[in-house]
């Protein structure tokens, strides 16, 4: 499918990039705050201004750094999404007037062949004035005056993006291929080729950008030995080949999670519930655990939070090439998941590496196969042959002499399995034979690693 053109917003740090950013897309999808280099790795969007539809990048604040530095690190990654844009806007802020960080690098982007527009943002009132004319000295013409923060001067941007915009908007329209609403096999070939909303959480630095780097054959994510790297959830498309077919796959690189009594740094706290929106946002969620640490509480307080949120679960061991005796690591997370996750059964454990890319195909594999889990829908009649096959096993216990009588049993929804059971006095139904009956549809129906979620419903009582 044809992409939307590409915008990317450039400047120095705390500007307002990402401030413009949530504004286009709609959403606060990037952090936001007062403090310079919030941002670190670029970040993607579907941004709307008025009718123009577009894909938006914000990036990290430019500086100049050794190449090797975090800072260094991160302009690699602004010079990337530079390279892959259609359009670039330069944002200074208005109130400051024009630094010699802002004239260095507006000299940096006149090297590259890009369409440019100039943004002076923080321009509402009378204390940017100085600033908007400081600015034609970079040579680029007149600013577009904004406020990303209020919402000013959206027209005047739009006037500026729209004759650079439009014509490869419709080039991409012109590509689309026609549809057939009507076709019900288009119709599931559409479902079957959603993308694959796949999370990769964990604790900091367990390896979850480089094991996306390796997975896209890029350096698209700022990586290194520095703890608490991202700080933002990024999402990237990515297409993996399945069964010989492309199949789309949205990856979320995520925050690392750490205790919350260890979490006093605000950003760190931002970052840690934007981690926890992203978990709610995927299909999916990979918890990835450092071999060369083994398992800690803090591991199963994350895959006790993904559970709850309803979401299928993989527990990948990364850095398998560097861990020590692998055979009793293996074992050993593996009983403790099955008692630390007392309450699921059977979710995958896969020894990978990121760094290597070792087993990266059996991750996805298992990633494919739990979401088909996970969307499962079962019959009713399928459902109730075995609902009354395992009440014939075990029938529910008798309390003070009177039988708790189960009638029947559906499902009410997927994404996660949820089903209703219907009959009389389940308020005295104990908790034990609530985890027989969703033990039995994980063994029976399918549903191996996927959190259920059944919901008892007792018959009115005409005489009470």
């Amino acid at each position: 499918m044809p992409h939307l053109p590409t915008v990317v917003i450039i400047g120095r740090p705390n500007v307002g990039k990402s401030t413009l950013f949530n504004r286009l897309v709609g959403r606060k999808l990037a952090l936001v705050d007062d403090t310079p280099g919030v941002t670190r790795d670029r970040r993607e969007g579907d941004a709307t201004l008025y009718d123009l539809k577009f894909r938006i990048v914000d990036t990290a604040g430019l500086e100049e750094a050794d190449a090797a530095s975090l800072a260094g690190r991160m302009r690699a990654q602004t010079a990337a999404a530079l390279d892959d844009a259609d359009v670039a806007m330069l944002m200074f802020d208005a109130r400051a007037g024009i630094t010699p960080l802002d004239r260095h690098f507006a000299q940096w982007l006149r090297q590259h062949d890009k369409p440019l527009i100039l943004l002076a943002n923080k321009a509402e009132g009378r204390a940017g004035e100085t600033g908007v004319a400081e600015s034609y000295e970079l040579g680029f013409g007149a600013p577009v005056q904004i406020s990303a923060e209020h919402g000013e001067g959206m027209a005047d941007l739009f006037e500026a993006l729209f004759p650079l915009l439009d014509p490869l908007i419709a080039k991409a329209a012109d590509e689309m291929p026609e549809i057939d609403e009507d076709d019900e096999e288009a119709a599931a070939e559409r479902l079957l080729n959603e993308p694959l909303k796949l999370a990769i959480v964990g604790r900091p630095n367990a390896g979850k950008s480089t094991l996306i780097n390796r997975m896209l054959g890029q350096d698209r994510l700022i990586t290194g030995p520095e703890a608490g790297i991202t700080r933002d959830s990024i999402a990237i498309d990515w297409e993996y080949p399945r069964d010989g077919v492309l199949r789309p796959v949205r990856l979320i690189d995520t925050a690392g999670l750490r205790r919350r009594s260890k979490v006093t740094d605000k950003l760190e706290t931002l970052s840690a519930a934007d981690t926890k929106y992203s978990v709610d946002f995927a299909e999916v969620v990979v918890l990835l655990l450092d071999a060369t640490l083994g398992l800690e509480a803090q591991d199963l307080r994350i895959a006790d939070m993904v559970l709850k949120e309803g979401r299928a679960l993989i527990i990948a061991l990364n850095k398998w090439d560097a861990a020590h005796d692998q055979s009793s690591l293996f074992q050993g997370v593996r009983k403790a998941l099955d008692e630390g996750l007392a309450q699921i059964k059977g979710v995958p454990l896969i020894a990978i590496s990121g760094l290597t890319g070792k087993n990266i195909d059996i991750l996805m594999k298992a990633a494919f196969e739990a979401r088909d889990a996970w969307s499962r829908r079962v019959s009713t009649s399928q459902l109730n042959r075995w609902f009354e096959a395992a009440l014939e096993r075990n029938p529910p216990p008798a309390p003070n002499g009177r039988r708790i009588k189960l009638r029947y049993v559906t499902q009410a929804a997927t994404r996660p399995p949820t089903f209703v059971v219907f009959g009389n006095r389940l308020d005295e139904l104990p908790e034990s034979y609530r985890r027989y009956l969703i033990g039995g549809m994980r063994d029976t129906l399918g549903f191996d690693g996927v959190p259920i979620r059944l919901t008892l419903r007792g018959g009115k009582n005409p005489f009470a």
